[in-house]
């Protein structure tokens, strides 16, 4: 069994991440989550399994001691936004392979640290397999046919739980894609909602997914209003991020296995199965 370590615990999407490792027989989780500094509780009590949630203070002595017990292992992370980069220079630091499921924090130093390091990490804004296919659509599209719609207007609309401190990681990748096509866009031209109760109301999001969800809305119209274009992909609650990171899991112990170092995957590699 491929041996992982799930970091974010008890944050929710961790969680869930985690309750799939352990019901997965090709996995074995390991007890131990990185957590926040604010985090109080020593331990967080999954199903039969005790996770010991360990503080930034007293990780690198614990990672250790986790290593010594353990040997080699993946390490999957989504922690916080802000914890990104720092997470980052941790596992590189140890020389921990590791999934970033984590959006946020400076993308750009992200990708660096890991190309300047003695491990790979696949790195990705959405571990959502279909989401992530449909993005490859897109990204043919932007390849293929540039300034397709030239001349076309762009609203892009995401809805996350009151809790995601940042704009939707997803989000700010298909903007890229957009501006391929021919459309002047940017991340700050994204309309993020996080009112529960404008999501509820105006959205139409069931109120059970409202602290756990994820809806995108593209819209295209012409400049003469006369052709409109709608691309929409809205998720409830966080189970379909969990096939994507197993299997992202899959493929950095492959990497791991051939000693690939220094290199990004994204879950486009991932989907390809280019092992």
């Amino acid at each position: 069994m491929i041996k992982v370590m799930i970091n974010g615990m008890p944050g929710n999407v961790a969680t869930v991440i985690a309750a799939h490792t352990i019901s997965d027989g090709r996995f074995e989780l390991l007890p131990y989550s990185l957590t926040g500094q604010e985090i109080t509780k020593e331990t967080y009590r999954l199903e039969t399994v005790d996770i010991r949630l360990i503080r930034p203070d007293i990780r690198d002595a614990a990672t250790e001691d986790i290593k010594k017990a353990h040997g080699r292992f993946i390490t999957v992370d989504y922690t916080h936004p802000s914890a990104v980069n720092e997470n980052a220079e941790f596992y590189c630091r140890q020389g921990l392979p590791f999934v970033m499921g984590t959006t946020g924090g400076d993308r750009k130093q992200l990708f660096e640290t890991v190309n300047s390091s003695s491990i790979s990490a696949v790195i990705a804004p959405n571990m959502a397999k279909q989401i992530v296919g449909f993005q490859a659509m897109m990204a043919y599209a932007a390849e293929t046919f540039p300034d397709l719609f030239k001349g076309y207007s762009l609203e892009l609309k995401e809805s996350h739980q009151k809790g995601k401190a940042d704009t939707s990681g997803t989000a700010k990748a298909m903007v890229s894609y957009f501006n391929r096509l021919g459309i002047p866009f940017t991340s700050d031209d994204i309309i993020k909602e996080r009112d529960p109760e404008k999501q509820k109301n105006d959205w139409g999001i069931p109120e059970e997914h409202l602290k756990g969800h994820g809806w995108h809305t593209y819209t295209l119209t012409s400049k003469d209003k006369t052709a409109l274009f709608t691309f929409s992909h809205n998720i409830n609650g966080r189970d379909i991020y969990s096939d994507g990171t197993l299997d992202a899991v899959l493929y950095m112990h492959e990497q791991a296995n051939k000693k690939v170092t220094g290199k990004v995957f994204t879950m486009m590699d991932v989907l390809k199965g280019d092992l």
